[in-house]
This record gives C-alpha cells, structure tokens and sequence, in this order.
C-alpha cells in the first residue's frame, strides 16, 4: 500500500487507506491522534521517573482541537505572550500556564496577569518594572538567563547564546543590575535557560555546567529551574537516560522543581500536508513540479530554517530514477521545498505527502500572494479523518482590513 512508508515521519499512516487519502482536500495538513499519544506518552513517562514537569510550547504547536489528546500527559502549556496565554488557559484551564516574552507590553501586562501563573522575564529592567506587580497578583516570576554557551553550528538564527544575543539576562547585565538595584533577587522564584534547538541530551548536558558557573550561586535560593525548548525528546534514538540524569543532578542538588517547555516533541512527526500536482516541466537538465502547496506560504520553516521536509514514498536527488525540483505556485522564485527522487515521472493530479508538518506549520502559515490556508483535518486512531477548520476568501481578507 502507499502508505506504508516504515519512516518514522510516516510509520502513523499505516491505517490510512488509499480512499481516506484520496477523499482530503489538497492542500490540507493532516494531524495525527495516535502519534500525538505517542510522543505524550514518551514525556509522561521521563515526568514520572524524574519527578520534572513538562509543558507544551504552543509557539510549535498550537492546535488546541488536540489538546484533549495530550492533556493526560502535559503538565502545562507555554507561551510567547499574551495571546497564546490566553489560549492555554481557555483550552486547558486546569493546567499550569507560563510564559515568556522578551518584553511585555504595559498595556497588555494586566490582562496577562488573568492567564499566566509563573511570568518569566527577559532582562533586569523588565523585571524591575514588573516583576512586583506579578508577585502581588500571586504568580511566580522567573528571569531568562543567558549561559552564554553555544552548542549549535550553522543555525544562528536559532541561537539564543550567539554573540550580541538579545534573549537571556548574561551574568554581567545581573551583576550590573543589582548593582543599581539590590532588591531584584528577592523578586525571583526561578531561572529559565533555553539555549537548544532539535538537539540531544548530550547539548544539555554540555550546557548545565555553564549554567552553575555562571549563576549556580543564585539557586539554591531558586524554587525551579526551567530547562526551557529545544529537546527533541520524542525523536528516535534520543538519550533519555542522559536527559533523565540531568535533571534529577539539578533537583537534587538545589532543591529545585525542573521544568522543560518543548514544542516539537510534543507533536513530533504527527502530522502531514498533503498536496497535488498542478503541473509538471523541464528546463535545461533539471525537472521541475509545482504543487498546489507552497513552501513560502504553507511551510516557513523550510525556508527560513532551512530544512528539506520527508516526503512518502520519495527519496535523495539521484537515488531513484526520477529527480525533480518541487514548488509552490507563488511568484517567489525561491518558493522551493527542495529536489527529491521518484520511482517514475510525476504527472499532474499525483498527490503527495509530506511528513512531520505538525510542528510550526499551522501557527507560522500566511496568505502571500493570496494563496488560501490549507484546511486542518484529524486522522483518527481507528482510520477515519475529519475537518478541524476550512479556509477561505475572508481569511484572507480579514487579516487586511476592516470587513462591515
């Protein structure tokens, strides 16, 4: 069958029959229940043996549909500001609501106050002008800490560590802050690092004596410490007992709470986009598709990362018989997903599935060039699919004006 693909990316499509595929609209993502299980449970179960807490990061995932799904096995969601906030709150009341911001906005700071319980700041002067009124409204303040220990090569843009870093308070900024200001150490309860990006324990590992180097004198005086994003927990092969030991090091020896706030592992290789062949065409050597998809508009993060997304049933340039450059409809030139290799030709009207396309997918998407949203659908454990959300003319209205 198609879809039998054994890659992890697609190893949950094995139920979907060709008809349940054929019956989607194109381009629609395709959010997996079962996957979604099996990431919980792979988080529930480092919770339960370390005793951390693990919350959700919306800023990757953020379908609150499935948030039914995971609630079993989150301790809470975080967010990026007050939107996302909000919706943690509406969605999963009964859970733990954080959030971080590299600077809050005085005009929203109260309503947030309504959504958030830990507030985490990003710099010595947030949190002077409002780290007290957070601790009078009862919620528990953190400060962003920047270890200054890089542990990525080739993606500074997803570097909070790299030189002239805007994210994370450097132990100089703290020591010359309380200099001024004595009494913004009593306003903490907690540090938050968040240094890593789809990496492995071992980047962790690499990263916490930085953190006590620079600033294992304030934890003892910590309630928690927050581990923040980036951990590809879920990913086959990932060293859990390695990240296992990490935190239990950490909680045992300051006596604090460890949180961890991943995103992608929460929703890693659960989902699909799928899309069709519009048209096909040669030039010079190179054999080109365009698909009613496009990377700019549908997918971001294959262009700004830059990654080249898994693809059912496909392979690398040259590993097949069939090589052809993949993209999208818009007028940007580089609205590329990238070359991939087929058993045969394409031809127009060949559907196509792309893996992994449930993280930043959905909550990064845009209308460039009018190009409609893809719809949401769910693939259920048992087979069948349904519509989450349908996109049409006025979406993409709306986000340019005023509709009477």
């Amino acid at each position: 069958m198609r879809v039998a693909d054994p890659r992890p990316p697609f190893a949950g499509l094995a139920n979907l029959s060709e008809e349940a595929l054929s019956a989607l609209p194109t381009p629609c993502y395709l959010l997996d229940e079962a996957q979604l299980r099996r990431n919980g449970e792979i988080l529930l179960g480092v919770q339960k043996r370390t005793g951390c807490r693990i919350l959700l990061a919306q800023k990757a995932f953020s379908n609150f549909d499935l948030y039914p799904v995971l609630a079993p096995y989150l301790a809470g969601t975080e967010a990026s500001g007050l939107y996302e906030s909000r919706l943690g709150r509406e969605e999963l009341p009964e859970k733990e609501n954080h959030v971080f911001c590299a600077a809050y906005r005085e005009d929203e700071f109260a309503q947030l106050l309504q959504y958030a319980d830990h507030i985490v700041f990003n710099s010595p002067r947030q949190l002077a002008r409002f780290g007290a009124r957070a601790k009078a409204a009862g919620k528990s303040v953190g400060l962003r800490i920047n270890p200054e220990q890089s542990t990525q090569e080739g993606h500074e843009i997803y570097d909070p560590c790299a030189p002239g870093s805007r994210l994370g308070t450097t132990r100089a900024q703290w020591d010359a802050a309380v200099a001024q200001d004595p009494s913004l150490p009593g306003l903490l309860d907690g540090l938050h690092f968040h240094t890593l990006c789809e990496q492995d324990a071992d980047a962790l590992a690499q990263t916490l004596p930085a953190v006590e180097a620079k600033f294992g004198d304030l934890l003892p005086r910590m309630k928690w410490l927050n581990f923040g994003g980036g951990h590809h927990i879920t990913r086959p092969g990932y060293d859990l007992a390695t990240l296992e030991g990490c935190i239990t090091a950490m909680q045992q020896k300051y006596g604090v709470q460890v949180y961890l706030e991943p995103g992608e592992a929460w929703a890693l290789n659960a989902g699909y986009l799928v899309t069709t062949v519009l048209d096909t065409l040669q030039n010079g050597d190179t054999s080109l598709a365009i698909l009613d998809m496009s990377a700019a508009c549908h997918t971001p993060d294959v262009i700004e990362m830059p990654y080249r997304p898994p693809l059912l049933d496909a392979g690398e340039p040259g590993e097949r018989p069939c090589t052809v450059r993949l993209g999208g409809p818009t007028c940007l030139a580089g609205d590329v997903v990238g070359d991939y290799s087929f058993s045969r030709p394409l031809t127009e009207g060949d559907r196509l599935i792309f893996g992994d396309m449930a993280i930043y997918s959905t909550c990064k998407n845009n209308t460039f060039n009018g190009m409609p949203l893809p719809d949401i659908h769910v693939l259920h454990d048992d087979g069948t699919t349904a519509c989450l959300a349908h996109f049409g003319y006025r979406d993409f209205k709306y986000r340019l004006g005023f509709m009477g």
